[in-house]
């Protein structure tokens, strides 16, 4: 079993940044592929960004490329979610994810654990 701890987020203006973090419990965080999702104010949870378990592979939403960058350090049992250029719209509380799979998915259905989350607003 997997425990996920998001932190990382906070309040920033329109263009800046911010990093969230997740960690991991469990000497298998390296077995699990990693996701990142947001629910923003009377939306649905969204996919964000996926990476497979070694870091090779990625994958973004279309809302999210060229701005955030996903990335983990599975010596330290973390997932990262660099988010640059921010904008209001993505505002919302974000979540990481982890799948019992070696790919990038983002299929929220194919995560099996989840972290409690952490707010992330925008400003304009």
């Amino acid at each position: 079993q997997v425990q996920l701890v998001d932190s990382g987020g906070g309040l920033v203006q329109a263009g800046g940044s911010l990093r969230l973090s997740c960690a991991a419990s469990g000497r298998t965080f390296s077995r699990y592929a990693m996701g990142w999702f947001r629910q923003g104010p009377g939306k649905e949870r969204e996919f964000v960004a996926a990476i497979s378990w070694t870091g090779g592979t990625t994958d973004y939403a279309d809302s999210v490329k060229g701005r955030f960058t996903i990335s983990r350090d599975n010596a330290k049992n973390t997932a990262y979610l660099q988010m640059n250029s921010l904008k209001p719209e993505d505002t919302a509380v974000y979540h990481c994810a982890a799948a019992k799979s070696p790919w990038a998915t983002m299929i929220r259905a194919s995560y099996d654990y989840w972290g409690q989350g952490t707010q992330v607003t925008v400003s304009s």
